[in-house]
């Protein structure tokens, strides 16, 4: 199984520029608003956006805030981002051709693309994670060399199962609902659904499958506190055991806990993902 000559490499480009400039652009201050939530769950929605920018400073001090860890960040979303368009649409087009419908393949090429993920996703977001619920005297250098020196290469892991169950149906929910919400409108908007949708159809269907791709959020929650912990020298937990205890102390709810910048973080990445990566295909080859 083989992409056509030069598919596979355009997608590796298209992958990494793509997910760098949603990282660039609002996915990473996204990113550091849900993870803030995630380990002070005790705050609201409102309040860990507020804390975020009056704990660094106010003014461009606090605006800048919400893109710390910009640098491992860029080298995460290059590297995710070539390996999931490569691999989401190689495990797409190979499903398609064997006559699967668009929606369990999206499903399918999805979870594959976030599982292939996992391997450069673990160290970034775990720097990411320290620089935002660590040592805020901590630098991006500090934590890593103190990691390393600490735990070597393996320290930079922590979280991998739940970050493995997190991209696996990030994607498949992502690229699933999108496909098959795809489809939904060509057949009722068009009737027919080979029809080509609008530019803001497909925005609808990226906002729609971004969305509805959040219910696996308590993944994310679990991640981040196991990466926290282990940035803090605290107790390691399974992923498991972190679904246990912040079941108990904040309910079932708290496994929630940041849901409103995942669900914009999610509609954010689908748009450039999903729909962007759907369209430079059908355009631009």
């Amino acid at each position: 199984m083989a992409p056509p000559a030069g598919k596979g490499l355009k997608d590796i480009r298209n992958g990494a520029v793509l997910q760098c400039v949603e990282a660039a652009t609002l996915g990473l201050p996204f990113e550091v608003w849900k993870t803030r939530m995630g380990r002070m769950r005790g705050e609201t929605t409102l309040q860990a956006f507020r804390n975020i920018y009056v704990e660094n400073g106010r003014g461009l001090a606090g605006v800048s805030a919400f893109w710390k860890g910009m640098g491992p960040k860029m080298v995460e979303s290059a590297s995710k981002g070539a390996v999931l368009l490569f691999s989401k649409e190689l495990i797409n087009t190979e499903l398609l051709r064997l006559g699967t419908s668009q929606g369990v393949a999206g499903l399918a090429a999805g979870a594959g693309g976030g599982v292939c993920q996992t391997v450069v996703m673990g160290p970034c977001t775990y720097v990411v994670t320290a620089l935002v619920t660590g040592d805020k005297s901590k630098s991006m250098s500090q934590v890593i060399s103190s990691t390393w020196r600490e735990r070597g290469l393996k320290g930079f892991y922590p979280g991998g199962s739940a970050i493995a169950f997190r991209q696996a149906t990030n994607w498949a929910s992502r690229q699933g609902f999108t496909d098959s919400i795809r489809v939904q409108m060509k057949r009722r908007l068009h009737g027919d659904e080979k029809a080509k949708l609008t530019g803001p159809q497909e925005i609808v269907s990226g906002v729609l499958g971004g969305i509805l791709s959040a219910w696996n959020h308590p993944f994310e929650v679990a991640r981040i506190e196991m990466q926290a912990r282990a940035n803090a020298g605290e107790a390691k937990m399974s992923m498991l055991q972190v679904f246990s205890m912040v079941s108990k102390e904040h309910g079932v709810a708290g496994l929630f806990k940041g849901v409103v910048p995942r669900i914009g973080l999610g509609v954010w990445q689908t748009l450039f993902m999903v729909n962007g990566a759907h369209y430079i295909r059908e355009r631009l080859g």
